[in-house]
């Protein structure tokens, strides 16, 4: 394995980190050094209008995902066929299930579903509440408080 590709962790799909007693780090189990790059700005292709409604979906839908946030103008392209074989597929006459099969199977790349981010320990979570600080809130109190607000 090279020092660029992911370590898919093996077996069932892995419990979240919150849902751990301990992070995996402590647990004694081997962590595996992250290598790191530089990610640069992309830009998203637009789905084929000729494309089936169901591939539509789920590329609009691969757009405002959170995995997106990692998406690089390679992981797109590889997106943008993928729909387009999916697209093939789902309009084909007879339909082969290895196709099917391998369609799907190159979709675990892209981490589009939660277990497929799971098994190579990427999850998302809700966003942060913006917490203001406490001078902003003491100062909308002291304007409401002279009627200014």
């Amino acid at each position: 394995m090279t020092s660029l590709e992911v370590s898919k962790v093996p077996g069932p799909v892995p419990n979240r980190e919150s849902d751990l007693a301990r992070p995996r780090e402590r647990k004694g189990s081997d962590v595996q050094p992250v290598t790191r790059g530089v990610a640069r700005p992309t830009k998203v292709p637009n789905a084929d209008r000729s494309w089936h409604p169901i591939a539509k979906r789920l590329w609009d839908s691969l757009k405002t995902s959170g995995q997106a946030d990692f998406y690089q103008d390679s992981d797109w392209a590889l997106a943008f066929s993928l729909c387009e074989d999916l697209s093939y597929y789902k309009k084909a006459g007879k339909r082969s299930g290895q196709m099917l099969q391998t369609i799907y199977s190159a979709f675990e790349r892209l981490l589009v579903a939660e277990g497929d981010r799971r098994r190579v320990r990427v999850e998302l979570h809700e966003p942060e509440p913006e917490v203001q600080s406490a001078a902003v809130l003491a100062i909308a109190d002291y304007r409401q408080d002279l009627g200014l607000a």
